[in-house]
Order: structure tokens, then C-alpha cells, then sequence
């Protein structure tokens, strides 16, 4: 098993507004296109023209209703690695390959030596884990390092793929290591949650909570009567997002 690095100074992270974001798929399609040709490259797809196309995406957008009647709205949801602080993936890999870097508290994995033996995907409660059954090898979320660390690129284009795309500025990132840095900030003045923070591994990506309240509380009953929308290993949806990050 592997030992993980002190805490990093540094934590490199994403915010999410689940207030603005309209669930346009730029965020996935951009992170795609880019990783084609990144550090995880290439990211394969499987009867892409076809019925049952799948593949390897670092970023999915799930969408479901919340509230009822007038009050009702849909709440598009962006899933990616969070980026934990206490990795749970990086503590079961057997080889390694899974690891957190100490200088900025990314994730990644060493395809060199990753055996493909999934332990990581199943403790991950987020569901951030990516197989590519063509190499053989696990694949997530990098934070687009070899954009964010590329002097070639212009300084206001060194952040995520996903974070560059983004038309309603739904998505922010930074160094949510620094409290006076501008993701730091938004957190603060927009009460900013962890997802699923009793789980215990201290993710450092945020999401904001919709501003936006139903007009009048659902029932229980009619809560429970509601099916929930359900997608391989998210925990019904990390549990309808952590009930909308707990109001």
C-alpha cells in the first residue's frame, strides 16, 4: 500500500458553481479533445457511431430535477476527481501508481506502473476513476498539468481545459491552499462545501450551492417517492449531491 506525502502548502483545485452551470458539456468535450494528446493521452472511445458508445471521460455532467412545480429546477451536476487530501485511491494502490504530488497536492497515476487491478476505482466513493481497457491501466482527472505548468502558453491560458470552456464561468480554479487566493475567496463569500465531507478524505475541490431554494419544502414521503437518478459507482448520485450540499 502507499504512504501518502505531508500535507502540500500548496492545494491546486477546481470550484464549482452549481448555481450557473447549465450543463452544456463544454467542460467534458473540452477535457476530452485536450487529453488526447496530454499527459493521459490517448483517451479511447468505443463504438463511438454506434448503440452503446463508452470510453474514457475525465469529466461528466449528470443533471436531474430538484424541487416540484413552480419551484422545481434543474440542477446540472460536473463530476470529476476531487483531489482528496486523504486520497483513499492512492492508500489502496499496490504498485504505486497512484499518488499525490507533495509540491501541489494533485492526483495522478504512473501508467508505467499501474497493473490495471481496479482497487483504486472501488475506493473511490466519487466515482473519479477511469479504465482504459485498452492500455490496460486506470486513467483520471490531471488538472491538465501540462497546461498549467506550460510556459509556452500564455499565463491566462495555464488552467484546465475545462475551467478555459466554460461559458457561464461555472468553473474556477486556483490554490485553494492560499485564503487570500481568488478561489479561496469565492468559497468563503459563497459558503463553498466539500462533497460528502463524513467520508473523511477532505476533498479539495469545492462546490457552490445553488442559490436558487424551491418554493416550500418537499415532503419526505414525496422525497422518498422520487426515484433518484443512478449512474455507475456515484452512490445514487453521491447521495442526490450530498442533498444539495446540505442547503
Amino acid at each position: 500500500m502507499t504512504d501518502l506525502p505531508p500535507p502540500s502548502a500548496k492545494k491546486l483545485g477546481l470550484v464549482i458553481d452549481l448555481d450557473v452551470c447549465v450543463g452544456c458539456h463544454a467542460c467534458a468535450t473540452a477535457c476530452k479533445e485536450w487529453n488526447s494528446g496530454g499527459h493521459s493521452a490517448p483517451l479511447p472511445d468505443f463504438n463511438p457511431y454506434s448503440g452503446g458508445q463508452w470510453g474514457v471521460w475525465f469529466n461528466r455532467v449528470h443533471s436531474f430535477e430538484e424541487g416540484d412545480g413552480e419551484g422545481a429546477r434543474t440542477v446540472h451536476f460536473p463530476r470529476s476527481c476531487l483531489h482528496c487530501e486523504e486520497p483513499a485511491c492512492v492508500t489502496v494502490c499496490p504498485t504505486g501508481a497512484s499518488y499525490k504530488r507533495a509540491e501541489d497536492g494533485i492526483v495522478l497515476v504512473n501508467a508505467d506502473i499501474c497493473i490495471g487491478c481496479k482497487l483504486c476505482s472501488w475506493a473511490c466513493p466519487y466515482g473519479a476513476r477511469e479504465f482504459d481497457e485498452d492500455q490496460g491501466v486506470m486513467k483520471k482527472c490531471t488538472l491538465c498539468i501540462d497546461r498549467i505548468y506550460n510556459d509556452n502558453l500564455a499565463e491566462h491560458e495555464r488552467k484546465p481545459a475545462c475551467v478555459m470552456v466554460c461559458p457561464t464561468s461555472a468553473r474556477h480554479f486556483g490554490d485553494l491552499g492560499d485564503p487570500n487566493s481568488a478561489v479561496s475567496e469565492l468559497v468563503a463569500e459563497r459558503a463553498g462545501k466539500d462533497l460528502m465531507p463524513e467520508m473523511g478524505y477532505r476533498p479539495v475541490n469545492k462546490y457552490l450551492p445553488p442559490r436558487w431554494q424551491p418554493n416550500g419544502a418537499r415532503s419526505a414521503a414525496a422525497t422518498a417517492a422520487t426515484p433518484e437518478p443512478a449512474v455507475a459507482g456515484d452512490n445514487r448520485l453521491l447521495r442526490w449531491v450530498d442533498r444539495l450540499l446540505s442547503r
